[in-house]
């Protein structure tokens, strides 16, 4: 039959009894019992605390009871009325889902002919401990004793009394399990010994109180009187005490004479208002708020720049750039204690550490860490904080978060600051100019406070993603240090040493368990992963850690080792790809390089002349700015066409189509300018190009190549996919010093002046003349 375990309830056979059902396993077992013969199996929870029991979350001894009556209440709950009809015992569980279901042995009640003495003797003392218990407690209405006395079954009179009893459910369940009617009796009597003599002590004590209760409340009286004339007379002795200890906390705190004028003259305003005004709350909070901020309290930690770099060395691989900026920073501020020191701000894309090196700064410097999230921020007042005019008004976050610190001089994080916004509550980036000024920010006022707060000796760092959307006055106010994406390098370093052991322990698994080889790693940085930083790496390695615990528990396996081979069947197919240069040298298809949110990538342009009337089709979803570098390099293409031996009218009689594949992805910028031009040329002078040869750069309409961006990430996505030769605008010479050297010595890098060089590298050469294949014709020669 169905079952439905309760919770806090016991009901025994014969009770009426009705209950609220809310659960959903308990509603598919009242619904099913309703179908079949209205029967249902009713037993207690061991804890009622549980919501989702299993079969040994209640007892096995319970009621088989018909249900009389249900009503459906709101919120989906159902109220039943349900008779017991005989105790049950569960011998099997049939299954827990969609609801319990039961084997349920039917335990038939022994009935008596006639009543052996002890028995009768059982239940007159039964009876009378039962009437004791109604006079002791007040609760249990004594008008059901008369009922209970014409019960003449003693098992059935055990069941009605222990029913009426307001005692735990472990008690009543030893009733329900006692099957013989005699030994029901004798638990039963002991029981209700056992509640009369708590219930007597209680008596007792309860008699006790209300006698002191009536000799105190006279004084009570008097007290209470004295208080109204005290109130009266504009006096009340906590508040004088209470004043009493502000006025030393605020001569402890040394405050300069102008705050230390507005809390005494606060202090004493309190004093001469009623305690029971809106007004007394307002200024004690604020009196609270000023005796608890940390005016004159420090970090005496000194600095020690080689703990500084150890510390940041221990939480950080690479960046070396952005801890050397560090350590210079608080080499100086160790040198100068009175300098005015920069404020820091961090900039790079998600993931690669940013909020994690501030925290580091604040281990090696040690000072205390606050850190403020400006993601979304749009009211002044979380910067200011409100005036005390308004109802409910508090402190900005700037002085919570130094009253949290408990020093005037942490470390303080202002997280995300490009995200900051601005709407009719006004513009908290303006607000931010002075906390991060350090000509203003030695007198800090904030609304809510009304007095200067020094926040000179704090160590502000702020972080973004990028610094297009920080206001230019603010981000004036900043240094600002470029956080790098990781390199492929970095990142399986990163993986080894940090993000495997973290992510093994915190799985629970030993380091023996698993094994990840490091192309393993490298499989998943590029088939799994498209990122500057590490965060989904480290979402993958936990992935791989999740399948592996399970492996474990399931097969009882002792090792697993995660090869490139077997990845796809721990993590699922490859997400990503990336290029790798192959086959034959090819017209018209140049290699570029370009720079994402995630790193570098390489970019392949394909043209193609077809007969028409002089269109320039560019498809691939590419930007504005790319378009125009396309069109600059046909405008430079026909200026030099005599030189290069193409035909002057090419363009009259032939449509030119640019295509960048991928054509999914959105792309855009001018550093395509001399890729484009040179698959262009390449397509004129049916001359192939060379497929190991990679080149970026942006051009004029003389053919000049201007310098670019994201060199460093553009040379890494050249090297990985099998890249020789990269061809870099001369200006971009001092960006080679920022790639790897292991990446360097790999390839060869050419400084290109302007379009002309570029062709001598990229176009294949002809041998026999040493000279490029678009020179062969008469055109081409007459023209030289």
């Amino acid at each position: 039959m169905p079952m439905i375990p309760l919770r806090g309830l016991s009901i025994f056979p014969y009770m009426v009894l009705h209950f609220d059902i809310g659960r959903e396993k308990s509603i598919s077992a009242l619904e099913k019992a309703m179908m079949m013969n209205q029967l249902v199996f009713l037993s207690a929870q061991k804890d009622a605390e549980t919501d989702l029991p299993t079969h040994e979350d209640f007892y096995k001894i319970g009621t088989i009871a018909k249900i009389k009556q249900m009503l459906k209440l709101p919120g989906d709950a159902i109220r039943v009325l349900v008779e017991g009809i005989s105790r049950g015992e569960i011998k099997e569980v049939v299954f827990e889902v969609p609801y319990f279901k039961c084997a349920v042995k039917k335990i038939e009640e022994r009935e008596f002919d006639e009543l052996p003495s002890r028995v009768v003797a059982l239940m007159r003392s039964a009876l009378g401990n039962f009437e004791t218990y109604l006079d002791l407690n007040p609760k249990v209405s004594q008008d059901i004793f008369p009922s209970v006395a014409s019960v003449d079954q003693p098992g059935r009179l055990a069941d009605v009394i222990t029913s009426h009893l307001e005692i735990k459910t472990e008690e009543k369940q030893r009733i329900l399990e006692a099957f013989d009617p005699e030994d029901r009796l004798e638990i039963l009597n002991e029981i209700l010994n056992k509640e009369i003599e708590i219930l007597t002590i209680e008596q007792d004590i309860n008699i006790k109180v209300r006698s002191q209760i009536n000799k105190t409340q006279r004084e009570y009286y008097l007290k209470e009187q004295m208080r109204a004339i005290q109130e009266e007379l504009g006096y009340d002795e906590a508040i004088e005490d209470e004043i009493g200890t502000w006025m030393e906390q605020l001569k402890k705190l040394k405050l300069s004479p102008k705050v230390n004028e507005k809390v005494e003259k606060e202090i004493k305003r309190l004093s001469k208002i009623q305690p029971s005004s809106a007004e007394g709350g307002v200024i004690r909070t604020y009196i609270e708020w000023i005796l608890g901020l940390p005016w004159n309290k420090a970090s005496k930690g000194a600095i020690d720049i080689k703990l500084a770099e150890k510390t940041l060395n221990e939480d950080h691989y690479g960046l070396e750039k952005v801890k050397d900026r560090i350590l210079e920073y608080l080499a100086v501020m160790k040198l100068s204690k009175s300098m005015k020191g920069p404020i820091l701000c961090l900039v790079g894309p998600p993931g690669v550490g940013k909020t994690s090196v501030a925290r580091s700064i604040a281990r090696a410097v040690n000072r205390e860490f606050v850190r403020m999230s400006l993601g979304g921020v749009r009211d002044e007042a979380e910067i200011r904080g409100h005036r005390r005019t308004y109802i409910g008004a508090i402190p900005g976050r700037v002085m919570s978060a130094i009253k949290e610190a408990g020093t005037n001089n942490p470390v303080f994080l202002f997280d995300e600051v490009d995200k900051i916004g601005a709407d009719f509550r006004g513009d908290p980036a303006s607000a931010l100019l002075e906390v991060l000024d350090p000509e203003q920010n030695k007198e800090f006022a904030d609304h809510y406070l009304e007095v200067p707060f020094d926040l000179s000796k704090v160590m502000f760092i702020t972080t973004a993603n990028t610094t297009e959307t920080i206001p230019r006055p603010l981000l004036d106010r900043m240094e600002v240090i470029h956080v790098p994406g990781y390199t492929e390098e970095e990142k399986v370093k990163i993986a080894e040493k940090y993000l495997i052991p973290k992510k093994t322990k915190e799985h629970g698994l030993k380091e023996e368990n698993i094994t990840i080889s490091e192309s393993t790693i490298r499989s998943i940085i590029n088939h799994y992963t498209r990122e500057s930083g590490v965060r989904n790496l480290e979402r993958e390695v936990a992935n791989l850690c999740r399948k592996v615990a399970r492996k474990i528990v399931e097969e009882d396996a002792t090792r697993l080792r995660i090869t490139a081979g077997n990845i796809e069947s721990y993590l699922g197919k490859k997400r990503y790809r990336y290029d790798i240069i192959e086959g034959e040298n090819e017209i018209g298809v140049t290699t570029g390089l370009a720079w994402t949110i995630v790193g570098g990538d390489t970019l392949f342009i394909e043209t193609t002349l077809i007969p028409g009337n002089g269109k320039l089709v560019l498809t691939g979803q590419l930007g504005d700015v790319m378009q125009e570098s396309a069109k600059a390099g046909v405008s430079y293409i026909r200026s030099i066409g005599k030189e290069l031996g193409i035909k002057e009218d090419f363009y009259k009689e032939n449509d030119l189509h640019i295509h960048i594949p991928e054509g999914a992805t959105p792309k855009d910028g001018p550093s395509a300018g001399v890729t484009m031009c040179t698959a262009i040329i390449s397509t004129l002078t049916n001359t192939p190009v060379r497929k190991d040869v990679a080149m970026t750069g942006e051009i004029t309409l003389r053919g000049k190549v201007l310098p670019v961006g994201g060199i460093r990430e553009k040379v890494l996505a050249a090297h990985r996919a099998g890249i020789k030769k990269v061809l870099l605008p001369a200006e971009n010479e001092r960006d080679i010093e920022e790639i790897p050297a292991n990446v360097r010595k790999k390839l060869e890098f050419v400084l290109i002046h302007d379009v002309k060089e570029a062709l001598d590298h990229a176009l294949v050469k002809n041998d026999n003349e040493g000279s490029a294949p678009m020179e062969n014709s008469d055109h081409e020669k007459e023209a030289e």
